[in-house]
This record gives structure tokens, sequence and C-alpha cells, in this order.
């Protein structure tokens, strides 16, 4: 059985800043509209009034809400999506979810098709494996296979990342994903899957290809994603 490490979460303010966000490009509240008050979404989110209040600041300061004195909060503009989790494009059937993450492996190894991908000159260059299960609001619905150069860092332990690992990616590594290519088709659960993720090993499943450019125009992540489509569904939303 393969043991699941917790890796580093975002503050709670902020996870739950995130889910608004999500919520909000989700479609489940518009502009000028009226979220429930404090204590309604607190109790929604079973978080503390202190922490609701911490990320509606947030979203404040971010300009997506608005709060008004003796009035409420209400949604400003249409969000944009330019939050810490603007790529993962996984969201509940009902639309949103907090994301997060366990990791089950990482490892240093060698594969040339997805050096090729990263445009290496050396095929047979050591790679940065990183296995995860996904999770939104704690229900598991993917599991993913990440790629990278080693060239960043020369040794990498599962318990020193990131859940969200763009934002490590940018604190860790000096860089940070500006755009994203992606290919969704249908594929097959692989054999390292989790008893956690609902599909068994070969099941029938969605699954996403990506290619991850830097903020200096450099494919520098390859992904893989098998996801279950009843539990979350892919989207994409433009303005």
């Amino acid at each position: 059985m393969t043991n699941h490490i917790k890796p580093k979460r975002l503050p709670l303010f902020i996870q739950i800043s995130e889910l608004l966000n999500r919520e909000i490009v989700a479609g489940h509240w518009l502009p000028g509209e009226r979220l429930p008050t404090e204590v309604e979404l607190a109790r929604k989110l079973g978080v503390a009034v202190g922490t609701l209040r911490k990320a509606l600041t947030q979203l404040e300061n971010e300009g997506l809400v608005e709060r008004r004195q003796g009035s409420g909060t209400y949604v400003k503009v249409a969000s944009s999506g330019d939050t810490i989790y603007q790529f993962f494009r996984l969201e509940l059937l009902d639309g949103g979810g907090i994301p997060s993450a366990d990791v089950l492996s990482v490892s240093k190894l060698s594969s040339p098709n997805i050096a090729e991908k990263l445009n290496l000159t050396k095929l047979d260059t050591p790679l940065w494996r990183f296995r995860r299960l996904r999770k939104l609001n704690q229900r598991p619905v993917a599991i993913e296979e990440i790629w990278i150069s080693s060239e960043h860092r020369e040794h990498i332990t599962a318990n020193e990342l990131h859940e969200s690992l763009y934002f490590h990616y940018r604190e860790e590594f000096g860089f940070w994903i500006s755009r994203i290519q992606d290919f969704i088709t249908l594929g097959y659960v692989p054999d390292w899957t989790v008893d956690a993720f609902p599909l068994a090993e070969g099941a029938c499943c969605g699954m996403v290809e990506r290619l991850g450019w830097s903020n200096h125009n450099v494919v520098e992540e390859v992904s893989l994603t098998w996801f279950d489509p009843k539990a979350a569904r892919y989207a994409a939303r433009w303005s």
C-alpha cells in the first residue's frame, strides 16, 4: 500500500479565498450578487468567522468583492481566475472545490520521451517525477504524474514539496508557469494507482496531458492527470 505524504499546506484563509474565487469563476455568484452572511458562510465552509473574514479581506484587496457596512459582501467583478490555482482546471461537477494534494512518490530518473518534450538536448538527463493524489474538498478526484528537469534542485524530498507545485516553483526554483497547453482525451488508470482513488487500474477515465511554459518561455513541466469523470470535470473559461 502506498503511503500518502502530506505536503506543506497553504494557510487556511488562503484556501478559503481560493475556494470562493473558484466558485465565483464557476458562476455560483455573479457580479452584484450578495454572498451569504459571514456566519452562514463560515458555517457552510466549516471554518471560524475570523478565518473567513481574513479570506474576504484577501478577495477585497484583489478587487473581487466589496464589503458594504451594514449590508454585506458583494461580488464586485467576475473573477479572472488569476489565483494560485488558476491553472488547476479540475472542479467538482457542480463547480469549485478546494484543491489539495497528497504526495505518493518523488523519484529521480531518466525518460527520453519526457526529456524530448522538455526540449532537453541530452535525452538521458535525470528528471524529477512527482506522483500525487489530487483532491477537491478532500474528495479524491485524480492522480497525476509531473515531470521537471533536475537542474532546479539536486535533492528533493516529498516532505519539502508544497501542495501547490506552481507556488513551489515560484518560491523555491525561481520560475513560474505563465502559460499551458492541455490535451484532453480518454485514458486508462495506470498501474501505480492507489486505493484512495475511486477507479481501479485499467479503468477508462478522463486524461489531461499538459505542457507548462515558464515566465522565461521555456517548457519547464510535463504532466499527466487521470481523473474520475463521476467526481470532477475539466473546466476552462474565457471572458
